[in-house]
């Protein structure tokens, strides 16, 4: 059986090093498994297949942000059910989750069918691009199930202390995808369809494989669904829902900047993208931290164990601090390079350097939004934390961004980012620090 933390006792550091690691792991993996389908898809069937690609992956990103949301609500109930020590609760709320996503996976996979012509209308597909996208569309809701499953049962492991076991079927999910990839693309000729096919199976064979494991190892209190309380389904309902707003609202915010980098120019808009890639991994870490400290902290108020919950702030707060600070200094270094391994053009390559040495010291400020706010959401301050990311993109990252740009240029576009960053902690640290946030009670009694 494999190793399960009690977060409620231990040494604070070691468990949050050796929680968040596995989870670093696995967000690498997810993120090479989009990188590699691309891979496959961009060399072998050409810039149009690409292209649908592209799109469709907007959609699904989409779906996989509301997924996400949902995730975080089960992190938040089911880690303050296992602080509470509270069996009964736990595999309660884990049946009600149960039901509700499998229900959601179907309706939305239905629907997502039924509607993907209207769904690539809307977003401008090229009409070159458009048969390819719909089949390629289709196939992923057709197998949405499984993307919905096996990102649960992750969650689920995580919340009861497990980082360990959901990096397992990641990497079972990347390995075999792979595999598939150039199987069913190029030998079996299925072309875009092989590669959503791929997709597909390989997160499916991941979800059997995990569901499978899970069961009979007794790692998760499963049991047979049976219809949840409208008790359940409401808590559900009124935490999953602000925290699918969130992705819509880094989503949107991300585009508003978009917009703004545009008008730069091809060059910057080149270097920008780029630049970005390189963020999504550069971050990953602060990213984990966050996922670690929601599962820490969770447990921890579960059972009012409010002393311990600040510690697990400071703690986490400073190994973010570290870990930030020395991936800063690497781009500082190692800018130009990271930038050419995305794109040789001279005048994007030199926006992105500039960019990114910019705002690499600004990183630790950025992860400290990452790590309170995931303090926060363990007590299921859902919508609080909702205000302070709409508060982060829209009234200060993209005014900041535009304002800047205006003023000095392009540099501003990266000067306008990193003052946000920098902002915005402030804001996170004032919330955590005199906001409401502990008052939040999910459950009528406490353990």
């Amino acid at each position: 059986m494999k190793k399960q933390y009690d977060f409620t006792q231990g040494n604070i550091l070691k468990q949050l090093i050796g929680f968040s690691g596995p989870i670093l792991i696995a967000n690498l993996l997810q993120t090479s498994y989009q990188f590699i389908d691309s891979l496959w898809v961009g060399n072998l069937l050409g810039a149009n297949a690409l292209g649908a690609v592209g799109v469709s992956s907007t959609i699904i990103f989409t779906v996989l942000s509301f997924i996400i949301g949902l995730n975080n609500a089960a992190l938040t109930i089911l880690s303050q059910q296992k602080g509470r020590d509270n069996g009964e609760g736990l595999v309660s709320y884990l049946n009600a989750f149960v039901v509700i996503i499998t229900a959601m996976a179907l309706v939305l996979g239905i629907l997502g069918f039924i509607f993907t012509d209207g769904l690539l209308s809307l977003l401008g597909t090229p009409e070159v691009m458009m048969e390819e996208a719909n089949r390629y569309l289709r196939i992923n809701f057709l197998g949405i199930l499984f993307l919905f499953g096996y990102n649960f049962i992750s969650t689920v492991l995580r919340a009861i202390g497990d980082s360990k076991t959901p990096m397992y079927f990641v990497t079972i999910a990347v390995l075999l995808n792979v595999v598939l990839d150039p199987l069913f693309i190029s030998v079996f000729n299925w072309g875009v369809d092989g590669a959503a096919i791929a997709t597909i199976t390989s997160q499916g064979f991941a979800f059997l494989i995990g569901l499978v494991y899970v069961l009979k190892r007794k790692l998760a209190p499963f049991t047979l669904p049976k219809l949840p309380s409208w008790k359940e389904a409401r808590l559900i309902f009124h935490l999953g829902i602000p925290s699918g707003l969130q992705m819509a609202v880094i989503s949107a915010g991300s585009a508003a900047i978009m917009s703004v980098v545009t008008t730069f120019g091809s060059g910057v808009v080149a270097g920008f993208s780029a630049a970005q890639r390189l963020d999504s991994l550069l971050l990953l870490p602060a990213h984990a931290l966050s996922a670690a400290v929601t599962s820490m902290a969770g447990q921890n108020i579960g059972m009012k164990n409010w002393d311990r919950v600040s510690k697990i702030a400071k703690y986490s707060v400073l190994y973010n601090f570290a870990i930030m600070l020395f991936v800063g200094v690497l781009v500082l270094f190692f800018a130009e390079f990271g930038m050419k391994l995305f794109i040789r053009d001279d005048t994007a390559v030199q926006f992105g350097e500039m960019y990114l040495q910019i705002i690499a010291l600004c990183y630790p400020f950025l992860g400290i939004n990452f790590v309170l706010n995931g303090i926060v959401r363990a007590a299921g301050a859902m919508y609080q934390v909702l205000v302070l990311n709409i508060i982060s993109f829209w009234i200060l990252r993209f005014p900041l961004t535009a304002l800047l740009s205006k003023l000095f240029g392009e540099i501003g576009i990266a000067l306008g980012m990193g003052l946000s960053f920098l902002i915005s902690s402030v804001f996170a640290f004032m919330y955590f620090r005199y906001g409401k946030w502990r008052k939040k009670k999910l459950f009528e009694t406490s353990k």
